[in-house]
């Protein structure tokens, strides 16, 4: 019987999140809890990739997390950042972010609506001249670079920020009491096993979103009960609302 699971993700702003219908509907108890969290380099660790920001005409943002660790090392290293500098951006929301720093722009904001790197070329290759800066996190891999390369635009991608085990306390470790666990990327998989080596899985159900994160369940040598997205069921919380009904 399935009656409280950890969802390892922020709580969601939104009152009118999936998840709190199921947590309605199914009678069971949503606990959200990150496994882990970005964390963003030092001046002194960026400055070891000798990049400079500056040299660069466009920056491409593919997160939110992107956007803060770049406004906040140019703080850091006390660049400001031209007014002309251009933002090209894979989500309308994404590039919307940007306020919270610069003067939103349409002529210096552009964006996707995919959410998807190939919709946004056509639109970065129409401004074949700027040099594009690419913040990332420590684990990407080479599909942008290939992208880019494709129309032989002139970019550099560099890290400014990474993903580490958001560690569990003593006391979260002793309270670890989940019928389910559901998880999102690899890296929270590592951190399961980094924050509970003894884990035993026995009855506990594990839900991944992703292939990637399916994959490291299982060579972890852990269950997976539940796999996302299918062509049913795109989302996650569509997958664990189907799951759960065939439990009850």
């Amino acid at each position: 019987m399935i009656k409280k699971i950890l969802v390892s993700q922020p709580k969601p702003s939104s009152e009118k999140s999936p998840y709190f219908d199921i947590a309605a509907k199914y009678g069971v108890e949503l606990v959200f809890r990150p496994f882990i969290k970005v964390e963003g380099l030092s001046a002194k660790e960026f400055r070891a990739q000798k990049v400079s920001i500056l040299d660069y005409t466009a920056i491409v943002f593919t997160s939110r997390h992107a956007i803060d660790n770049f406004f906040k090392l140019a703080k850091e290293l006390r660049i400001t950042i031209p007014e002309d500098m251009k933002y090209f951006c894979v989500t309308e929301t994404i590039a919307l972010y940007i306020q919270k720093y610069v003067q939103y722009r349409k002529r210096k904001v552009f964006f996707g609506t995919t959410g998807k790197m190939p919709d946004l070329l056509p639109t970065m290759v129409k401004h074949k001249g700027e040099k594009y800066l690419i913040p990332m996190s420590d684990v990407h891999n080479d599909t942008i670079a290939k992208l880019m390369e494709s129309k032989k635009l002139t970019y550099k991608e560099c890290v400014m920020y990474r993903t580490v085990s958001n560690d569990f306390t003593p006391e979260e470790v002793e309270a670890f009491d989940y019928d389910m666990l559901i998880f999102f990327s690899p890296s929270g998989i590592e951190s399961l096993t980094k924050n509970f080596p003894n884990f035993e899985q026995g009855d506990i159900a594990i839900a991944t979103f992703g292939p990637a994160t399916a994959k490291a369940v299982k060579d972890a040598g852990l269950r997976l009960d539940l796999e996302a997205p299918t062509d049913q069921y795109p989302s996650m919380t569509g997958a664990l609302q189907h799951f759960l009904a065939e439990k009850k």
